[in-house]
């Protein structure tokens, strides 16, 4: 039998070589985006077609929020809520936007709640580059889906994500129950 081959980490403990090497190629598309315009934002557009909507992931936008699937999730569904101002941060939003942004997440929450039957969800917002924040010019709050056993520690102990849904049948699946967000927030 071989001798397994062993990689010292910072902590100095022997780990098995096997499986360390996990491959994610959907990303280099992501990251190619980012150094061909590394100033675009993915929250600020204008009119979409339903064509644009569907490759943007867009569920819900009107003008004062817009509602998209996350195109990296942690788990299915995973979206994000955002205001339409491009700001960094909540507390440089008008009261009336911080209303209808938390107004949003709130109804998606409830959305979802009822749709996909979630046993619970992960909800909050990555303020700055230093706290993860992918865009952290335009402030916007993620809400993950969660079922007991989905896949909690996959991302800590392999950086991986298990996912049993594809993006596009996510957004088949979100797309209608988001169509009328608006109603809700009026």
């Amino acid at each position: 039998m071989p001798k397994k081959r062993v990689v010292n980490r910072r902590d100095d403990a022997d780990v098995p070589a096997e499986g360390l090497r996990l491959w994610a190629p959907w990303r280099y598309a992501y990251l190619r985006s980012l150094l061909s315009d590394p100033k675009a934002c993915i929250f600020c557009f204008g009119q979409l077609t339903d064509d644009e909507r569907r490759e943007r992931l867009v569920l819900f936008e009107n003008r004062d929020v817009l509602v998209m699937l996350n195109k990296y999730p942690y788990s299915n569904g995973h979206i994000m809520v955002a205001p339409r101002s491009h700001v960094a941060s909540l507390e440089l939003l008008t009261r009336t936007d911080r209303a209808v942004l938390i107004d949003a997440v709130a109804e998606s929450i409830k959305l979802m709640r009822e749709n996909m039957h979630p046993q619970a969800f992960n909800v909050g917002a990555n303020l700055g580059s230093a706290a993860g924040a992918g865009f952290a010019e335009h402030m916007h709050w993620h809400i993950v889906p969660r079922w007991t056993g989905d896949n909690n520690f996959m991302s800590v102990l392999a950086s991986t994500r298990v996912l049993s849904q594809s993006l596009e049948d996510s957004y088949e699946q979100l797309r209608p129950i988001f169509k009328n967000l608006g109603a809700e927030l009026s």
